[in-house]
Order: C-alpha cells, then structure tokens, then sequence
C-alpha cells in the first residue's frame, strides 16, 4: 500500500473521529435548562406565600490557562504545515510520473 494512501486514510479517520466527538460532545439548545414560569427562587408552593428570589453567587473556576491554549495553538500550526508538505510532495511526485510516462 502507498504510504501517502495510507496516512491519507488515517487522516480521514481522524477528522471522521474527530467531527463525531465534536457532535455529540456539544450541548444541542434544546437540552438547556429554562427557569421555572415563576420566575428564580419564587416558591409557589403555598397559595399567598412568596418568597424573595434566591441570591445566586457565580463562582468561576476551572478554565484553561494560558500555556495550553498557546501549546494547542503551535501543535496545530506544527501539524498544518506537516501536512501542506507532505501535499504538495505528494502532488510534485506525481506531476514529474505523469511527465515521465507522456
């Protein structure tokens, strides 16, 4: 099997992986969570008791830091232009094999 034929198919694979994680990894919008009718932290439980709302602190954590987002980043470039090369090999070989044969 060509080499080229055969990092072309894992190429394919990996991008068919790839877009299947990013499928149905992703939250559709259909899937959020609504507030109730009532409105945040009014219990109508009860006839004629209200409630106050509920304070709701935001607490960030997590995230990516910085140094992942620029390592993501510069393996991808790394990995963009390992495949231009290896295409445009690819497509000099086989312009100078149909050169040949003509």
């Amino acid at each position: 099997m060509n080499p080229l034929k055969r990092i072309r198919r894992f190429a394919t694979v990996l991008a068919g992986l790839a877009g299947a994680l990013v499928a149905f990894g992703a939250t559709p919008a259909f899937a959020t969570r609504m507030p109730p009718p009532d409105g945040p932290g009014v219990r109508t439980s009860h006839p004629g008791t209200i409630t106050s709302p509920v304070e709701v602190h935001t607490v960030v954590i997590g995230g990516m830091p910085g140094w992942q987002i620029a390592l993501i980043a510069v393996v991808a470039a790394v990995l963009a232009a390992t495949l231009a090369v290896l295409a445009d090999r690819a497509r000099t070989a086989r312009r100078k094999a149909i050169a040949a044969t003509a």
